[in-house]
């Protein structure tokens, strides 16, 4: 008889779409790269497709206390509504770059801790794209969020690199929660090469991460998106590791 592992819920989030994703950590209420249009086409070096909206409003996601923005040079992790709402939350955290784009950020270098709370909030390096892909997808973030008495909480933002999550762990240790961008985005810039995880680098960055339960988002809502939800749930349960998996459903409230 196959025992059943239960496990103490980490964190409650709500998933509004795309790499959205609202949730309570250390007594305050963050939000993750804000994007709330309706479906539209930003125009650019590459013309970027949004084909849903979002799952809750941005009238209806209510107050937030902090914004983790992992970079702000492209539509699908911050576009005109999410713009519109940074405006309205005492502290966004994000790039050195966006800080000098959009007045009342804060940009951390790569490993710098900020205190926000009670929460010690560290930016953490990412890579958006093939080793070298800086100049044209621009510098990204992840964090990494720690607080007496909660989860270790991590949130990659745009990062295709196992060595960068590899890193992480390395300088980190424990990490209890991983909210990672997979969804294999792909808009051409770089080939075949992915700019965020794909279900088989997800999996291997799993391994990295040891039993850390694992949020999969951006995902969804934009045409750049090359794998399917229900692919990575297959691939993850190919490598044993289905239950580390907790695929959130858009605009329900869930427990980690």
């Amino acid at each position: 008889m196959t025992e059943t592992i239960t496990r103490p819920t980490l964190i409650d989030a709500l998933h509004t779409g795309g790499p959205t994703l609202r949730f309570g950590y250390g007594g305050l209420t963050w939000l993750t790269d804000p994007t709330f249009d309706e479906p539209g086409d930003y125009p650019g070096p590459i013309v970027l497709h949004k084909l849903t909206g979002p799952a809750v409003s941005v009238d209806d996601i209510g107050a937030i206390d902090v914004v983790l923005l992992s970079h702000d040079q492209h539509a699908d992790n911050l576009d005109n509504a999410g713009r519109a709402l940074l405006g309205r939350v005492e502290t966004v955290l994000s790039t050195p770059d966006a800080a000098a784009r959009i007045s009342g950020v804060r940009g951390l270098d790569p490993w710098e801790t900020v205190r926000v709370g009670d929460v010690d909030v560290t930016a953490v390096p990412a890579l958006h794209g093939p080793v070298g892909c800086e100049p044209v997808a621009g510098v990204v973030t992840g964090f990494v969020l720690r607080a007496a008495g909660e989860p270790v909480v991590y949130v990659s933002g745009d990062n295709a690199s196992i060595d960068v999550v590899a890193s992480i762990v390395e300088r980190i240790g424990r990490i209890d929660v991983a909210v990672l961008h997979i969804g294999a985005a792909n808009a051409g810039r770089f080939g075949d090469a992915d700019v965020t995880l794909n279900a088989r680098t997800a999996v291997q960055a799993t391994e990295v991460l040891g039993d850390a339960l694992i949020v999969p988002v951006h995902a969804d809502g934009w045409a750049h998106f090359t794998e399917t939800l229900e692919y990575l749930a297959l691939t993850f349960g190919f490598a044993g590791r289905s239950e580390q998996l907790r695929i959130p459903v858009r605009g329900e409230i869930f427990a980690v």
